[in-house]
């Protein structure tokens, strides 16, 4: 959510920045005439109220002088009914400029490139190069099948389309990937573990930007409207919650594993097979608050942390910098590295990164004070996954699969495995 003075006072730039997003359908217009129409309410009601008070100070002096008090009472009962009138209508449009408020997207950073798709997004640098095989490399859901490590029909028989079972060695692995990747953010880059529910409020994922504009994309428990968590991101911003935290003990950074589900409707492409895009998944989530003047280079180092994951299993990576109109609404920069698949033969994110500025703080009312006396400040905050789990199992899959069948485990994992070099298939 933007800060409602930013746009009244400066709606050219605010237009300009969702032109740069592509999102013409923002409700920047009829946000403003809710605004107006709310404050010209509050004016005619705080002078009502005032008129209220002030004859109600002359009404106590003239019946302790004994005079006839009974006309202005009479003209305060119509002047508070009047009132309760304006308070209805006030409740009304604040609740119009509430809910228009949630449909604006945050404002891209300066460095954001400019587009709408992408194709427009720029690749800031490579890591790795792509392996080249002696034979056709495989897709995963094919080598999963073969090693008999992921169950696909077995998901369906008990959920239905887009889930999976992980099996022996394949559920070692996974297991392995959740372990070694939070060992590696709270013992080398001082991130706190914490679990979270997996199941939070409508304000919560409102807050986080998963809704209103997403919510076909959330699974529903309507009987308390709660939602399960498409990402540990959601529950994390709320986690702070209308407090106001110490500038000292800022930035707070939390790394949380948990499944994450998430209803999307999958295309046919070999990007949405297997493991790629499931509605339920795994995932390891780097989060921060932080300081304002410090967002941007916590962002830098929160991509490196990320990348710090893709070169400890050895997958070749492309950073990629979002366009201004490829960013989630929430994000003002974004980066996802992008892992290379070969039995896909294409380029497919295992994270992503994003600053949020204050865009999520003032959703949520998390605010921090420089000094004892000081004004409340709203925290920045920042998201990236570290990594998502089926899909960097998929990768090291892809990348690391031998001729004979086997995938050689990266030597990260192997301690995790307990000494496993290679997973072949079970006798």
């Amino acid at each position: 959510m933007l800060d409602i003075r930013l746009i009244r006072d400066n709606p050219e730039l605010v237009r300009e920045a969702i032109r740069r997003r592509g999102q013409d359908d923002a409700p920047l217009d009829a946000l403003l005439r809710a605004d107006e129409r709310r404050r010209a309410l509050l004016i005619q009601v705080e002078a009502l109220r005032a008129d209220r008070n002030r004859v109600s100070e002359e009404i106590g002096k003239l019946k302790q002088a004994g005079g006839d008090a009974s006309e202005m009472v009479a003209q305060m009962r119509t002047v508070g009914d009047r009132i309760k009138e304006l308070e209805a209508d006030l409740r009304e449009v604040e609740a119009e400029q509430e809910r228009l408020a949630l449909e604006i997207p945050n404002l891209p950073d300066e460095s954001v490139p400019a587009g709408t798709t992408e194709d427009e997004n720029v690749i800031v640098r490579e890591w790795g190069e792509p392996r080249e095989f002696d034979f056709e490399p495989k897709p995963h859901w094919e080598i999963a099948v073969d090693l008999d490590i992921v169950d696909f029909e077995r998901a369906t028989n008990i959920s239905g389309a887009n889930f999976e079972v992980f099996k022996g060695d394949g559920a070692r692995l996974r297991r392995a990937l959740i372990n070694f990747m939070l060992d590696l953010h709270t013992r080398e880059h001082g991130y706190a573990e914490v679990s979270p529910p997996l199941i939070a409020r409508r304000d919560s994922l409102v807050a986080s930007g998963h809704l209103p504009k997403f919510e076909e994309d959330q699974f529903h428990v309507r009987e308390n409207d709660m939602f399960l968590i498409p990402t540990s991101e959601a529950p994390l911003v709320s986690s702070h919650r209308d407090e106001i935290l110490d500038a000292e003990a800022l930035p707070l950074r939390y790394v949380a594993y948990t499944p994450c589900f998430r209803y999307e409707k999958f295309g046919a492409g070999k990007e949405s097979r297997g493991l790629i895009r499931q509605f339920q998944f795994d995932k390891v989530e780097m989060f921060e608050f932080v300081l304002p003047e410090n967002s941007s280079d916590a962002l830098e180092a929160l991509v490196g942390r990320a990348e710090k994951v893709y070169q400890l299993l050895g997958i070749p990576y492309q950073l990629e910098l979002h366009c201004a109109g490829d960013m989630a609404p929430q994000a003002a920069k974004a980066y996802d590295p992008l892992a290379w698949f070969p039995g896909t033969g294409k380029w497919l994110e295992l994270s992503s990164c994003s600053n949020c500025t204050d865009w999520q703080a003032r959703r949520a009312n998390v605010r921090f004070r420089r000094e004892r006396g000081a004004r409340p400040e709203f925290v920045h905050t920042l998201n990236g996954s570290g990594l998502a789990v089926g899909r960097t199992f998929a990768a090291i899959l892809e990348n690391c699969q031998q001729e004979d069948g086997s995938v050689a485990v990266p030597e990260a994992l192997r301690t995790y495995m307990g000494g496993v070099e290679r997973i072949g298939r079970s006798a």
